[in-house]
């Protein structure tokens, strides 16, 4: 078996993977800060307007969409779901165009909107959890 999955693996899935893991890596790595410094991260979203229970849904939304993309677990839909966070915090946070590092947030925001929106269209690729999970159930079938 172990023959039969290495001669399916093609460049592209080599390619979805690395893809895969460096999209994840920026959501997962601030996930993880964020919620290190949990207080600070409270009080920090509370200067913008941003109250507990949505600074829970972000942490919990950049941990878990970003395992699902780097790990290739439901990709499509964390994709999908980090594409539109991407989207919404460069409208939100990064639209004083004036500031030249304000400017390179919003188009680094919309450059990972766009990469999360290719995968989702393009799925995850042999090299995922989502293809080993359907392979282990379809030869139990």
């Amino acid at each position: 078996m172990t023959r039969e999955i290495a001669s399916k693996i093609h460049l592209t899935d080599a390619i979805l993977l690395a893809g895969r893991l460096l999209l994840s890596l920026i959501f997962v790595h601030e996930g993880v800060t964020l919620a290190i410094h949990f207080e600070g991260t409270v009080k920090a979203m509370a200067t913008l307007g941003i109250g507990l229970p949505l600074v829970v849904a972000i942490i919990a939304l950049q941990l878990g969409a970003g395992l699902s993309v780097g790990l290739g677990l439901l990709a499509r839909i964390g994709a999908v779901l980090l594409g539109l966070f991407s989207l919404a915090t460069a409208g939100l946070f990064h639209t004083n165009f004036a500031n030249q590092n304000e400017l390179m947030h919003f188009e680094k925001d919309l450059a990972m909107s766009g990469g999360m929106f290719i995968l989702a269209a393009a799925g995850a690729g042999a090299l995922s959890l989502d293809r080993f999970v359907g392979r282990f159930y379809k030869g139990r079938a």
